[in-house]
């Protein structure tokens, strides 16, 4: 069947489109640069003519609150129209695990209306809520450094492999629509300010980590149950140290 991947050439989409070929898919990689924007709307008559499924993969090129809010009601809006129109069968979208619960942040409220968009739209659509991704442990040491410490909550998380989220997508993807949300995690569950550390540590990053449960994330206190899935979530194979021996050697 024909599937359009929404940001197909990013971290996860290339991984999700890569898996949906090799399963005899007709897969559409699909991105500004290939001529489909979803916040102008170029493109996407064109791209959702025989489409099937499209999987909503792009994120907001800014997490300033306006902005990523402007980028998933107008994208979203905008993408929708077309599918319907084309009379698309099934919409995915990727969004994060504890978006209801963290309303504090401008990025989980923009998330928070995306999905409520393809709620309403009319559109079967599954919505996948996944944990954060291992690869973006460096970001997450960067948004906590203050001076030559890095502040970070000790709240839990329970990081993911990008592998393990496209293979995820993937086999949502090829499946009915759920007309509901499931969620997808890691299988080790930590303080983030201890994953940290043990990523830094491993980078040959000597800065110290500061445990500050004031500290925010995306522009919100975090608790322990405010990143973690809940009662029966897919659990990932990859484990942060698995996932680590497996990175490319900077030189």
């Amino acid at each position: 069947m024909k599937i359009v991947v929404i940001g197909g050439t990013g971290l996860i989409g290339s991984k999700t489109v890569n898996r949906l070929r090799a399963l005899g898919h007709e897969v559409i990689a699909a991105s500004p640069a290939s001529g489909v924007n979803t916040i102008t709307g170029e493109g996407l008559a064109e791209v959702m003519e025989g489409t099937a499924v499209v999987i909503d993969l792009a994120n907001s090129p800014s997490f300033e609150d306006k902005a990523v809010m402007e980028f998933f009601q107008t994208a979203g809006h905008n993408l929708l129209a077309a599918e319907k129109k084309a009379g698309v069968k099934h919409h995915i979208a990727l969004s994060v695990v504890g978006t209801e619960r963290l309303q504090d942040s401008g990025y989980m409220r923009a998330k928070l209306v995306q999905e409520n968009l393809i709620r309403q739209s009319g559109i079967p659509f599954s919505i996948v809520h996944s944990t954060q991704f291992f690869e973006f442990l460096g970001s997450i040491a960067a948004s906590g450094a203050k001076g030559e410490a890095i502040h970070l909550p000790p709240a839990a998380i329970q990081p993911i492999a990008s592998d393990d989220v496209a293979a995820a997508v993937t086999d949502v993807a090829v499946g009915a629509p759920l007309n509901g949300t499931i969620e997808i995690a890691g299988p080790e569950r930590v303080g983030m300010d201890i994953l940290v550390g043990r990523y830094l540590d491993k980078m040959g990053d000597a800065r110290p980590i500061i445990a500050d449960p004031h500290a925010l994330y995306f522009g919100a206190e975090l608790n322990d149950q405010s990143l973690v899935p809940g009662a029966n979530p897919r659990i990932g194979k990859i484990d942060f140290e698995t996932w680590f021996a497996n990175q490319p050697v900077k030189v």
